[in-house]
């Protein structure tokens, strides 16, 4: 049995969606439906990190610890790093960050992911990516793709559509060629404490700021990102007005709390 924590950041504020973690999702908040599926993975600790009280008080009622952060974090992960200062957790603990805005991820996923982290020695980070199959994600930059080496390891991730295939894109216009494993990047990481410790020492790299893609300082400083795939993503979390929408109707009916050990 391998033991994990949990941390979700849920910042208040948001450009396309301000409140974002209290937003109604079948009669709760977003955020309790972000703990619970937390819950559920089995995790030793559930923590919100936020920067409001209106957050803390949302989740007041359910077995997770809520911590106050300072406003002026430029990530997620920046705002764990605080967290696990705060309470003390030692360098050889793992944390999986669940973004408040993920309702969807199934509990099992963040088992794996935390299992796969502590199981090996190389690195510090996991992540997890899934197949793509059609042309028009590939060529989305709101998708993030990750191309991996022979053990695994995230040689780089792009929104542009890497690797590049040369003769395969050039010739089909509608379909993606069928040669080469095309991966997406699914954004929920497993970290080791101390690996969170000395990120948030790290200068921003210039990958990361032309991509806008925090992982990118990791490679950038030569550390490796295990990645996990998975047969199929996740549904997607609330970025937008559809994406609420689409979120309220799968939630709606929502089944109780269900703990399941890790």
């Amino acid at each position: 049995m391998v033991e994990f924590k949990i941390v979700i950041p849920a910042r208040y504020g948001s450009s396309r969606l301000p409140g974002k973690p209290l937003l109604d999702i079948a009669g709760r908040p977003m955020i309790v439906h972000v703990c619970e599926r937390a819950l559920e993975a089995g995790a030793a600790e559930v923590v919100v990190a936020t920067d409001d009280e209106r957050i803390v008080d949302a989740v007041a009622g359910l077995p997770v610890s809520a911590v106050m952060t300072r406003p002026d974090h430029h990530s997620g992960t920046e705002r764990i790093a605080e967290v696990v200062d705060l309470l003390g957790w030692t360098d050889a603990a793992i944390v999986v960050n669940l973004q408040g805005d993920e309702p969807l991820i199934p509990p099992d996923l963040k088992r794996r992911l935390a299992r796969l982290l502590a199981r090996q020695d190389v690195a510090e980070v996991a992540t997890l990516a899934a197949p793509i199959h059609e042309r028009e994600e590939i060529f989305n930059p709101n998708a993030v793709k990750v191309v991996l080496d022979r053990d695994g390891h995230a040689l780089y991730f792009s929104r542009a559509p890497i690797p590049w295939h040369r003769d395969g894109f050039a010739s089909a216009e509608s379909t993606l060629p069928h040669d080469f494993p095309w991966l997406r990047h699914i954004g929920i990481y497993a970290y080791s404490v101390g690996f969170l410790r000395r990120y948030v020492a790290w200068p921003h790299s210039p990958l990361e700021s032309i991509e806008s893609l925090e992982q990118l300082r990791i490679l950038w400083m030569g550390e490796r990102i295990l990645v996990l795939p998975v047969e199929q993503a996740p549904e997607a979390g609330v970025d937008t007005e559809d994406d609420l929408l689409r979120v309220r109707e799968r939630l709606n009916g929502d089944p109780p709390l269900r703990l399941v050990a890790s």
